[in-house]
Parts: structure tokens; sequence; C-alpha cells
């Protein structure tokens, strides 16, 4: 068995030696650090599962780096090294999280036990972590809906796929269901036992973007007053779930591809590259062969993620899955919201079977939960379901008056069908109004009045 990555932090150089001799004599991998500080760097690229950390340093203590190493790798397992006198120390240490302590002078063999047994705390605690994952997520795989012919065929091209490093780059509509394929594809691989990192590219800034994919260092810039990882290193050796990647900037297109030409990533400011394993998964709702003719993507880096496509339909083309899916959020919101809806009406669920469903699943999701939530009990029926399925013509019989003439008549429902599409929009957008207002083909500032005016606050 491939024993794991220790770190021993002391400013004494004959301590660090001597640790590192006997550690490395028990088959481990072995790096020192002659302060916190430099300690604190080191982690970010080696991972240790173990440090051997002098309590009594210059600057930081111990306590105080172990601290910071935690907020951000709960899982290392730290044991303080202390002089005799200061054992209350060492056992406050222990109380804030370090695994056990060790005083000066070290016997060798003492050292060796005690490393020992946090190295088997630190695998059991993986082993139970990744165990509990597994039981989470097993059933990823079978919450996609597949009764059409189209989803079996991706459910098969996850199932081809998961057992590989392959980059795989999935396609669809917004609302398909890619970041659950995404997920399926990671906790059925070899890299589940971390979980996905997950990137929405369109909703970073621009000015973010590099800083959130590859990191920074101390100073690389104004407001920089601490190192921070970025993404990909979060990711390693687990999967990075690049979402919206055909919004990613050119710039960033360019640092993009060097990472994964290079499997290496250079922090703003950075002046050393940290080598990463780590496995991409991307999706877009564009068509990125389209956007690389136009010039807004490139060629190249489409090659590096177009390794292995999926293609998941539109809800519109698997109308098999549409019955299977509208009972699964039946059950889902009558037991989130306490509701007692039984059934759905023959009237209703062909309204839903016939529906375009632009937004897909969760336009789906989202007209489900609204109807519930209005019928509250027995029988969901055409009734509830939002207007835009019934047709906006259905409901005009009861907004008519005749003797209030034509022009009254018209605007009386013209406003009530503007205000049902706005609604409906609002909830297609998951109540987003910069994405509602991109849906609607309006400003936002005239989406905002529009809601004002028909009393629509969210």
């Amino acid at each position: 068995m491939k024993k794991e990555g220790i770190l021993i932090v002391d400013d004494e150089s004959r301590i660090r030696t001597i640790f590192a001799r006997i550690l490395e004599g028990e088959g481990y991998e072995v790096n020192t650090a002659e302060n916190a500080e430099r300690a604190i760097a080191q982690v970010d690229t080696i991972r240790p599962a173990i440090i051997l950390m002098d309590q009594n340093m210059p600057r930081m203590n111990g306590i105080d780096a172990m601290k910071q190493i935690h907020e951000r790798y709960p899982d290392i397992v730290v044991i303080i090294i202390t002089a005799h006198g200061e054992i209350s120390l060492a056992v406050n240490a222990v109380k804030d999280g370090a695994y056990d302590y060790i005083e000066k002078p070290v016997d060798n063999d003492k050292l060796v036990l005690l490393t020992n047994r946090a190295i088997e705390h630190f695998r059991v605690t993986h082993e139970l972590k990744s165990l509990k994952r597994r039981i989470e997520d097993k059933d990823y795989l079978n919450r996609i809906v597949a009764e059409s012919s189209r989803m079996k065929q991706v459910i098969e091209q996850v199932k081809s796929v998961r057992d590989t490093s392959a980059t795989v780059l999935i396609q669809g509509e917004s609302g398909t269901g890619k970041e659950l394929v995404a997920n399926a594809i990671h906790y059925y691989s070899e890299k589940q036992g971390k979980p996905m990192i997950s990137v929405n590219c369109g909703a970073i800034p621009i000015t973010l973007i590099e800083s959130e994919l590859f990191g920074y260092t101390r100073g690389a810039f104004t407001d920089a007053k601490e190192s921070k990882q970025g993404k990909f290193v979060q990711a390693d050796k687990s999967s990075l779930f690049l979402d919206e990647i055909a919004e990613l900037p050119m710039d960033a297109q360019v640092k993009l591809l060097r990472v994964l030409e290079e499997r290496k990533v250079f922090p703003l400011g950075g002046h050393r590259a940290i080598p990463i394993d780590v496995r991409i998964i991307a999706a877009t709702n564009k068509n990125l062969e389209e956007k690389v003719q136009k010039g807004e993507f490139r060629l190249d880096l489409f090659y590096r993620l177009n390794v292995f496509s999926i293609i998941i339909p539109s809800l519109r083309e698997r109308k098999e899955d549409i019955s299977v899916l509208t009972e699964i959020f039946l059950n889902q919101y009558n037991e989130h919201f306490g509701l007692q809806v039984n059934n759905i009406s023959k009237e209703a669920m062909d309204l839903i079977r016939e529906y375009s469903w632009p937004g897909n699943i969760r336009d789906l999701q989202n007209a489900i939960q609204s109807a519930m939530i209005i019928a509250k009990k027995g029988s969901l029926t055409s009734e509830h379901l939002p207007l835009r399925l019934r047709g906006y013509d259905q409901d005009i019989g009861s907004e008519v008056s005749i003797g209030e003439g034509l022009e009254k008549n018209i605007k009386k429902v013209s406003t009530k069908a503007e205000k049902e599409i706005i609604l409906d929009a609002l909830k297609e957008c998951r109540f987003n109004r910069t994405k509602t207002a991109e849906l609607l083909k309006i400003s936002r500032k005239t989406l905002f009045n529009k809601m004002k005016q028909y009393s629509i606050d969210l």
C-alpha cells in the first residue's frame, strides 16, 4: 500500500532532519518546512495526510498555523510537537483539532507508533467519508429518467465513459439535466472519493474568472491579503464541472487550454506551477461549433473538451419521459410542502404532455410545483396549470364584458396575458431578473416597471 505524505514543521533544522530520516525509513514520503508560513504555503502543493507541527515557532505558532490549515483542509491530521513545559498548550491544541501531541526530546519508537496510528486514523476517516458519499450518491444514475430511447442512449454513454479519465462535453438546452448527468459520471468513477467541484462560467464576473479558476497568491493584486486556491486545485484528485463553458472569455480560454495540456495550474502572482490530477466535465447550452466559426470560442480548446460528447435531448424530444417526471415531482412536492394532491386529471396530463416545454425539465418542475400549491389537495386539474399550458385565449370568456366595448376588453385580456407571461418567465429563470429580461427580450428596467405595474413582488 502506498504510504501517505508527511510534512514536518520545525524551526530547528536538526529536528527536521532526524524526524525525516526516521519516517522515510518507515517508507513515508516526507517534506519539511522551517516555519508556519512556509508550511501553510506548502500544504496547497503537497497535500500531506499528516503534519508534525512544532508548537513554539517565531512569528506564528503551531496551533495558529493548524487552525489556518484546517480551515481549508479539515481532514489533514496534525500532531503537535511540544517541549515538556508546554503540555497544557498541547492539550488545548488537541481540543482545537489536533490529533495528538508528542514531547521533546522525542522517543523514536513513540514517534513511529504515533505516526502510524495517525495515518490509520486518516485512512479510516477517508474510507468512511467515501462510503457515506457512495451511499448518498449511488442513485445519481437511477435519478435520470429514461423511458425514451434517446435517454436510454444517454445512460449507456454515461456507463461507457464513467470508468475512464476522458474529458466529457455535455451538450443540451437549459434545464435538460446536464449537471445530473455530470454527477452520474463523477460518482460512478474512480474520482468519486472526493466531491465534484462545480463552476458556472457564466455566473462569474469576467474580472474574477481567472482568480476563481486558477487561484492567486498573497499580494498578487491590491485586495489579495491572503493566498486563495482556485477551483482546479480544489478539484485535485476529483472532477471539475465547468458549466456554461461557452461563456468563458477568450483570455481565460487560453489559460484553460494550457492547464488541460500541461496538467498544471499557475496561480495569479505565483512563480511555481501546481501539478493537478483533475477530470474535466464541461457543459454548454450553446452550439460550440458555431461559436468557433464566429471566432468566439477557440478551436483547439473545443477539440480538447470534445473528447467524449453526450447530447441530452430536450423534453419535447423525449415525451415518453414526461409522465414519469410529472409523477416524481408530484410525490416530491407533496412531501416537501405537506400537500395532498393525489392525482392529475386526464385533461391536465394531456396538456402537460403536449406542451413544448421551452425550459425543459426545470420548466416542467416549476409548473407542477406552482399548480400543486394552487390545488393543495385532491386532483390537479387543467384549471390549476399555468395559463400558458392552457392557451392564453381560454380565459378570455371570463374576462370579457361586451358592454365595455372592444378596446377596453382587448386591453383587459392582453394585460392578464402579459402578467402571466412575465410570471412564467420568472419561474423558468428561477426568479433571476437579468435572465428573465433576456428571455423576454426586454430591458431590466422594463421588466422592473412591468413587475411594479402588476404588483409582482418577489
